[in-house]
């Protein structure tokens, strides 16, 4: 049977933790379904349009190329159990396994229909620097028919918050960083030419 893991990010931009992740996931699932999401726990900056060009730039920059990745913007809902309705009408003969970031496991129990999603997914969990898991925390999850694994990877510990409020470029990819200028997506953008600027004027 084919496995498929659903990848669906409200990143802010999409970091290099989020391209190290999907390159792990290519290599664990015959498919990776991605998309960009918005999350009813938390308030958007950039429009959904922008994320997900983001996050195909972060696929296409995956060396090597991984083929069994693709973005599949059709399955993007703030519900994730629609966005699960979805797969299983592209995958009707699939294991789909919905991928989480460990910040969201105490956010889950609060989803929409939480029971009627677990019930139709497996669950993976990826570590997030900051975020310990325990069984304490597993618990519930597995007390509504959860199937839970985490997954076995180390994450770099970057943020899209951190980006954008410092603007370090060792956070996102080199593809990503290009289309945030080009597209004039955050305020922090500035911050190294004004750096740059102030150092000339020391240096004259």
């Amino acid at each position: 049977m084919t496995s498929i893991a659903l990848f669906g990010t409200s990143a802010d931009p999409p970091t290099a933790g989020h391209q190290s992740i999907l390159a792990w996931l290519s290599d664990q699932f015959d498919e990776v379904a991605v998309w960009a999401s918005d999350n009813p726990f938390k308030s958007h900056q950039t429009p959904l349009e922008h994320r997900a060009a983001m996050l195909q730039l972060l696929i296409e920059d995956i060396y090597p190329p991984r083929h069994n990745i693709h973005l599949r913007p059709e399955m993007s809902s703030p519900r994730s159990l629609i966005t699960v309705e979805r797969a299983k009408q592209q995958w009707p003969e699939s294991t789909l396994t919905l991928v989480i970031g460990a910040d969201l496991v105490a956010q889950l129990p609060q989803w929409y229909r939480v029971e009627d999603l677990l019930q139709q997914v497996n669950l993976l969990i990826v570590p997030r620097s900051g975020y310990p898991l325990t069984n304490s925390d597993l618990q519930p999850l597995q007390q509504q028919g959860a199937t839970v694994e985490i997954a076995n990877l180390s994450v770099p510990a970057v943020s899209s918050t951190a980006y954008r409020e410092e603007g370090d470029s060792e956070i996102v990819t080199p593809p990503v960083e290009a289309y945030i200028h080009r597209e004039q997506l955050y305020e922090c953008q500035d911050a190294p030419k004004k750096s740059w600027l102030i150092q000339r004027r020391n240096a004259s």
